[in-house]
């Protein structure tokens, strides 16, 4: 399992954001994790990515190690992205970002070209009207004696370890870093009509979706690609969290997309 230390940076408002950054000299991918997730979820890709790419992966705010502000709109998740990556020096980057990572990963590459070079939205649409579906989610104890008792409340979710990534122990027992009022005003900020953005893409774009997942129906991909011509499509036969439970076929699909689509040398 790739290993890193958290580091901290301040944006130009003054919040607080945690990041992973594997390091190298490599191609610098940022990742950009789901809502109920953080960065470290996705490290486990840097093992499939090789040593030609360097993975730094964002705390979103409201999750992981990263500040709580009030603000969850799309424009502060967008804003957050660039200023992590002006903050590391890097230039334009690749992009992969799952779920609530996926729309800030194509909204950064439209709203804020010159930060991205390409990427890969994993398992998110360019319209998004589904129910939130967060109630059990929000019933949730503050904390929970042991793991076995989280792991037990979590019983209705396809992938346990997509949330308990997020869990710490305290002196009061099991508690998870994020907080569920927060991440499902964040949702909320994500439903909406994003077909501008989408298709203002100029940077190569990929959708990785699942097959079981009912995010990215099939026929909105297809949609995707007639709205946006160019625009790749792969499905993974996996549920919506298929970046933990398929993640070597998602790291190989992230890879050969990035080669294919790597800025030529000047």
């Amino acid at each position: 399992m790739t290993t890193a230390t958290t580091q901290y940076f301040r944006t130009p408002d003054g919040i607080r954001l945690a990041y992973l950054d594997l390091g190298g000299t490599g191609r610098p991918v940022l990742a950009l994790h789901g809502a109920y997730g953080r960065g470290r979820s996705l490290l486990g890709l840097a093992g499939h990515l090789g040593p030609g790419f360097r993975l730094i992966a964002l705390d979103q705010r409201g999750h992981g190690l990263s500040d709580h502000p009030g603000d969850h709109g799309r424009e502060a998740y967008i804003d957050d992205a660039a200023a992590l990556v002006a903050h590391l020096g890097l230039g334009p980057v690749a992009v992969v970002g799952h779920s609530l990572g996926g729309i800030t990963a194509y909204q950064l590459a439209a709203r804020r070209p010159e930060f991205a070079t390409a990427v890969v939205v994993v398992d998110f649409p360019a319209e998004y009207r589904a129910p939130l579906g967060d109630d059990q989610l929000l019933a949730l104890p503050t904390h929970f004696p042991s793991m076995r008792a989280m792991l037990d409340a979590l019983a209705f979710v396809d992938e346990p370890r997509h949330f308990t990534e997020s869990a710490v122990e305290e002196p009061e027992g099991w508690r998870f870093l994020w907080r569920a009022e927060e991440v499902q005003a964040a949702k909320v900020a994500v439903r909406g009509d994003w077909w501008d953005d989408f298709t203002a893409v100029e940077q190569p774009l990929m959708v990785v979706r699942g097959e079981r997942s009912a995010v990215v129906p099939r026929r909105h991909a297809e949609e995707m690609v007639r709205r946006r011509p160019g625009t790749e499509v792969v499905t993974i036969d996996g549920h919506h969290d298929f970046y933990l439970t398929h993640q070597a076929e998602l790291g190989a699909t992230v890879r050969g997309f990035f080669d294919r689509t790597a800025p030529a040398a000047v």
